[in-house]
């Protein structure tokens, strides 16, 4: 990882957003974001701007300057903001509430295009590596697939009734779909045709922690599964030949983890955690490489954009 080349952010419950130089841990630039925690931030691809979500607003901030104030603001939902992702050429951004909605924002006007309303608080969003469908999951343990050409929901997954889905990600082949829900499991489905969800099948099921997932995510190579818990462990599973087999378990963190992002090269991980810090991983040996001190509540959400472009 380059050090010039690398944006790494963090933020959480102190209503702060950290920005930290990759290798060497220190803290760059500090934003306060005075609304409310931050539940979310996300890195456009250009690395222009950061997006942040919070309660219930959403937020557009320079990354390339000081300036601490808001470039943009999405007003619209009434509740915590507790998914977002940017379009692959940074044109909209989407994002998903406790609000029962899923909205989608047009970068440089910043007004609804979309607006999607579920029965059930929206726990996570991803945009499918087509850019033309979107994948949902819910409190009420629903997973949605929604067709942005047809505008409307086309698939819906149900893994286990009642339990709520915490988190789902997708293969950047479009390959496999992966979701992470209250009790801990991990569930797999592979596409016929890579990214064509009319052919869904189950290929596997994981008791990947005995508690609460918070995140899962396939990682750029998609070799590898990462998932973290309430149970203060990320562990790391080999999605080669859908296999899933545990592969390693980090260890480290003091409470709960959040959130995780790999690296562009899949050789390392960034989390963050209840116990107020992040930590950079190298996977190679499972060790902690760097600590990102700072913060002085829970780190609830990272952003890591290292891709040269």
């Amino acid at each position: 990882m380059a050090e010039q080349s690398v944006l790494l952010a963090t933020a959480g419950y102190d209503h702060t957003i950290r920005f930290w130089e990759a290798l060497s841990g220190i803290c760059v630039r500090t934003i306060q974001h005075t609304d409310s925690q931050v539940n979310r931030i996300a890195i456009s691809p250009d690395k222009r701007f950061l997006a942040a979500a919070g309660n219930p607003h959403v937020r557009l901030y320079d990354a390339q300057t000081n300036n601490g104030n808001p470039i943009t603001s999405f007003e619209g939902h009434t509740a915590n903001v507790t998914a977002l992702g940017f379009q692959s050429a940074g044109r909209w951004i989407v994002t998903g509430s406790e609000d029962g909605s899923i909205k989608i924002w047009d970068i440089r006007s910043p007004n609804v295009q979309r607006d999607y309303q579920l029965k059930a608080p929206v726990t996570d969003v991803i945009i499918h590596p087509n850019q033309g469908e979107l994948v949902s999951c819910d409190q009420n343990g629903t997973i949605k697939v929604w067709d942005l050409g047809e505008n409307r929901c086309t698939h819906e997954l149900v893994p286990e009734e009642d339990v709520p889905v915490r988190s789902v990600s997708m293969a950047i082949d479009g390959s496999i779909l992966v979701a992470g829900n209250n009790k801990g499991n991990v569930y797999v489905w592979r596409t016929k045709n890579k990214g064509d969800f009319t052919d869904l099948e189950a290929v596997k099921q994981v008791q990947a922690h005995k508690t609460y997932i918070t995140k899962c995510l396939l990682s750029p190579d998609t070799r590898s599964l990462a998932t973290c818990s309430a149970d203060h462990t990320v562990k790391i599973w080999s999605s080669i030949d859908h296999g899933f087999e545990l592969e390693k378990t980090l260890k480290g963190h003091q409470r709960w983890v959040w959130d995780v992002a790999f690296s562009a090269d899949s050789a390392y991980l960034v989390t963050g955690s209840s116990d107020n810090s992040a930590r950079l991983w190298d996977l190679s040996n499972s060790e902690t490489i760097r600590h990102y001190n700072g913060h002085q509540k829970p780190v609830v959400c990272v952003a890591l954009h290292d891709v040269s472009i």
